[in-house]
């Protein structure tokens, strides 16, 4: 999930020259799968200071899982057994009648589909009534065809299956400059597959992190940073304007406390305005990196750690509080 966007020079592309479809605001955060995974039984497990605590929270809406890599029907979940995971975790989602969905890729890995056996095993390993969609998080530079073969069968999924909801999550930045400068090459990649195959259904879930140096270039400025929660909202209405993408087709995926890029600081602040602005704005959806970050770090933790988001004064999930439940 962590990446820094590269500049785009490509010229403006659109999603689509139809009517845009309305998709329902949709709150989920992600779960870091290899992170606190029990191997005996394949259940995902949640992180609570520096031990392993009930996943599935009575306040837990949905969560989406992060990420299957390889490729489709012999994808891997870290050095688990795909089936025992698979099973495993379906299972007890669907015995608390929690929704969630399915993501590919990341930034540690690819995901590819060269087939539609492969992808019709994929889909059957994770299928249930409580399947809310599928996300592909595209960072890992995965050919102009990978892409291609992803779109293609996606789209037919999603002509069959229209309440499925899915998506394609790629890097931004948020130019506050006038250059409405967003997307890198591989986004613009994914947004001419998508043209390409009619699928203007799907979503684009920008990831509003990790801008890079604080520069109007990059972000919104605030005292010589980027102001995390403004420049979430800049990238959205950049996409929308430069690309020709329906504010209701965007969903927007900030990374908690400390970025990667130092000064790229989501704080609780940040997190109040985008959890109100963003539905106020008609957008898809809004999610965050990661359930588990959602707690101040112990002793000895990096600056950016998968564990915790690094400020001190947030207590253990104010950040889904937050998020969750805008005024």
């Amino acid at each position: 999930m962590r990446l820094i966007a590269t500049l785009s020079t490509a010229a403006t592309l659109l999603l689509g020259s139809g009517a845009a479809h309305s998709a329902e605001f949709f709150f989920a955060p992600y779960k870091d799968a290899s992170l606190m995974l029990d191997p005996a039984s394949g259940r995902m497990q949640r992180l609570a200071g520096q031990a392993a605590a009930q996943l599935l929270q009575p306040d837990l809406p949905a969560l989406i899982w992060a990420f299957a890599t390889g490729e489709c029907g012999q994808e891997r979940w870290g050095e688990v057994d795909t089936d025992r995971f698979a099973q495993a975790n379906v299972a007890a989602f669907v015995q608390a009648q929690r929704p969630y969905v399915v993501s590919t890729g990341g930034e540690a890995g690819s995901f590819t589909c060269g087939t539609d056996a492969g992808f019709a095993q994929f889909l059957a390993r994770y299928d249930s009534p409580f399947l809310k969609g599928l996300d592909f998080d595209i960072e890992r530079q995965q050919t102009a065809a990978q892409i291609d073969d992803l779109v293609q069968r996606a789209a037919a999924l999603q002509r069959q299956r229209p309440a499925l909801r899915i998506s394609f999550t790629v890097a931004t930045y948020a130019a506050a400059n006038g250059s409405q400068q967003s997307l890198n090459p591989l986004g613009e990649t994914v947004l001419r597959s998508l043209r390409r195959h009619g699928f203007d259904a799907a979503i684009l879930n920008l990831m509003v992190m990790n801008y890079g140096p604080a520069q109007p270039a990059h972000c919104v400025l605030r005292e010589a940073h980027c102001d995390m929660g403004a420049s979430a909202l800049q990238a959205a209405r950049n996409v929308s304007g430069k690309y020709g993408v329906p504010m209701s087709r965007i969903a927007l995926t900030p990374m908690l406390g400390e970025n990667d890029v130092a000064h790229n600081v989501f704080t609780l602040a940040d997190a109040q305005r985008l959890a109100q602005e963003a539905r106020a704005a008609g957008l898809a959806g809004l999610h965050y990196w990661s359930l588990d970050r959602d707690q101040p770090c112990a002793a000895g933790e990096p600056r950016v750690s998968p564990r915790c988001h690094a400020l001190p004064q947030v207590a253990p999930g104010q950040f889904f509080k937050v998020l969750h439940t805008a005024p």
